[in-house]
């Protein structure tokens, strides 16, 4: 499905600053006709995050079911495919520790508990505590369970992600077995869910400023600046850890797995890299992500025919990057220290989930939802995040697009393919 042309991300970023003001303003008393400002940004915020919340299920269910039943029934999938597959788990696991470790260091999620405490009542912080810090013993255990649940339905209803995404791979798989004629039925199907699910997506993001103004506002009317100043330490923490995935990580994998000039790979794929920052979506840099491969890094067209498209759609490494670290640093601004048994299913449960990400701006919000509800954090906790998120959410679109690269580079480069990213001079931007 072609991508929408996604909004300025200056209307989103005027919304923030002006949510900031206007919230620090009123504070939570303020107000006309016994109605407080704050109310209604509560009620509003709550609303947003209730649309948000509404597609989790069928989007990534039926994301993941086509997906699955496009490649299995692919013949020519194959060893490419596999190899694919395998630069996706490997990029994406690197990408979420790097994350995950920064967090655990610099604990920025910490500065923040003086001011949530008081916006939640201490007995039930020390409940969420409770409930989320189970010891490592039980951790496998629990995900084990988890991942087979005994009713599928109960499991979409209660939100049970794990055991969404274990049935939506074997039921896509399973659909690539059966007749041609009752596959292309049950395809048809889910691709028809999927296209309108992303579509409610792209209308929940037209109404993406509103949403963020009354949380934002509502964030600073209970805590004035204070919480601009806390949440600075988060997005610092995000961006350096973005900054080792793309400069350091990616690189080494480059110049010691694929032999090419990791250099060379930044200024073929600059003016995807770009278009991606400007407009934070994957999916609307797609076709210059594709030209820059084949016409500037040299990739050939049968490769970046099935990487890209593909890593557009389930390898978002700097989403997942961040998904993680937002989902921590929350917790930690509830209190709320994780096991290390609790990260280690965390760390897979992250890696499953970030294959659903919508590739739209300020997708990531549906999935950290998903790893809230998992750890027991109410979802208004998403509110500590959206002073930052869409400025983020440019950075992580760069990271997505230039790993999807990478990826291509490296599958070409095992498949024997030579003079890539060799030319001396690319074609100006």
């Amino acid at each position: 499905m072609p991508a929408k042309k996604s909004k300025s991300p200056w209307v989103v970023l005027i919304a923030i600053a002006l949510a900031i003001f206007i919230g620090t303003l009123t504070g939570k008393d303020a107000g006309f006709f016994g109605v407080t400002f704050y109310s209604i940004y509560d009620i509003i915020g709550k609303l947003f995050i209730n649309s948000l919340t509404l597609i989790i299920v069928p989007l990534v269910s039926s994301s993941i079911i086509t997906g699955v039943a496009r490649i299995g029934g692919d013949k020519q999938f194959g060893r490419i495919g596999i190899k694919t597959f395998t630069f996706y788990i490997l990029t994406k696991l690197i990408a979420i520790i790097i994350g995950i470790i920064l967090i655990n260091l610099i604990h920025p999620g910490r500065a923040n508990v003086g001011f949530v405490s008081s916006m939640i009542d201490p007995e039930k912080l020390a409940a969420l505590s409770a409930n989320v810090s189970y010891d490592s013993s039980s951790a496998f255990t629990n995900l084990l369970l988890d991942l087979i649940p005994p009713n599928v339905l109960d499991a979409f209803a209660k939100g049970n992600m794990l055991g969404l995404i274990f049935f939506s791979v074997i039921f896509g798989y399973a659909i690539t077995h059966i007749s041609a004629k009752a596959a292309e039925t049950h395809l048809n199907f889910w691709n028809g869910v999927f296209e309108a699910m992303i579509n409610i997506t792209h209308y929940i993001m037209k109404v993406l400023p509103l949403g963020v103004f009354c949380l934002v506002a509502k964030v600073f009317a209970e805590t004035g600046l204070k919480s601009l100043i806390t949440v600075s330490v988060f997005f610092l923490t995000v961006l350096l850890g973005l900054a080792i995935f793309v400069l350091i990580a990616l690189p080494l994998l480059l110049k010691f797995v694929a032999k090419v000039n990791p250099w060379n790979q930044f200024r073929a794929m600059a003016p995807a890299l770009i278009t991606g920052f400007s407009t934070s979506s994957s999916s609307a840099a797609l076709p210059i992500t594709l030209e820059c491969m084949e016409k500037r890094a040299g990739v050939s067209n049968r490769i970046c025919s099935l990487v890209i498209p593909l890593g557009v759609s389930i390898n978002l490494t700097g989403s997942a990057l961040y998904e993680g670290m937002a989902a921590i640093y929350i917790a930690q601004s509830f209190g709320i220290e994780l096991s290390l048994g609790s990260q280690f299913v965390f760390t897979f449960l992250t890696l499953l989930t970030s294959i659903g990400i919508a590739s739209v701006p300020s997708g990531s919000l549906v999935i950290i939802l998903i790893l809230l509800r998992v750890l027991g954090i109410p979802a208004e906790g998403i509110g500590l995040l959206l002073a930052v998120d869409r400025l983020l959410d440019m950075f992580r679109t760069v990271t997505n697009l230039f790993a999807d690269g990478c990826c291509a580079v490296l599958v070409a480069r095992s498949e024997g393919e030579r003079n890539i990213l060799t030319k001396k001079v690319f074609d100006p931007i």
